[in-house]
């Protein structure tokens, strides 16, 4: 069964979605029994996704691990989502449709999405066995939250001139880096104040 309107939300059984997700137009989540479509991201969210996509990807080559970029849903029961970056470091085979054992996931937040993944989402990703970082990103001013399972999922946040540590994948990245590109007003002052000290 195909959502014919993408603001539609509908009900469907777990069977139901997975078969109607192979052919849908539009990309849906899957939450206690209904289907989302999925709202497209705008610049900064696409650039934050895509800078952290890469730096994993470069720091990954040739590891166990594979990061994914919003394609890939992650099973949480019976729902099912796609974040903007996820790290699997399951042997996954070619056929598999969504990862069951994420060690880090990444979100980029934004008005219409800051309350399922802070809340909704963050509730069940917490309980995913495999789950380390849960980290959330805002895309209109410079923060970065990182809740750690090993430190009980309390948020650490880091800004500009900071350096955040993924500890699931061994990798430090500064908070520029995570924000290359990035038109915000945090981001356009950090860059001006920068070109004036150099």
């Amino acid at each position: 069964m195909a959502l014919q309107n993408p603001h539609e939300v509908i009900y469907l059984t777990e069977e139901e979605y997975l078969k109607s997700e192979l052919t849908s137009d539009f990309k849906r989540e899957y939450l206690d029994g209904q289907a989302y479509a999925m709202a497209g991201a705008g610049y900064n969210h696409n650039c934050i996704a895509g800078n952290v996509f890469r730096k994993f990807g470069n720091h990954l080559e040739g590891k166990p691990c594979t990061p994914f970029m919003a394609d890939m849903k992650v099973r949480l029961g019976k729902d099912y989502v796609y974040p903007d970056v996820v790290v699997d470091c399951s042997k996954m085979s070619g056929s598999d449709m969504f990862s069951e054992n994420p060690v880090l996931i990444v979100e980029v937040l934004s008005k219409s999405t800051r309350k399922t993944d802070t809340a909704v989402k963050l509730l069940r990703y917490i309980n995913l066995p495999s789950l380390q970082e849960y980290v959330l990103i805002e895309p209109d001013f410079v923060s970065v939250q990182v809740l750690r399972r090993n430190r009980h999922w309390l948020p650490e946040y880091y800004f500009l001139d900071d350096s955040v540590v993924f500890e699931s994948i061994g990798l430090t990245l500064t908070v520029e880096e995570i924000y290359d590109r990035v038109d915000n007003a945090d981001m356009n002052e950090f860059r001006q104040e920068k070109q004036q000290n150099a």
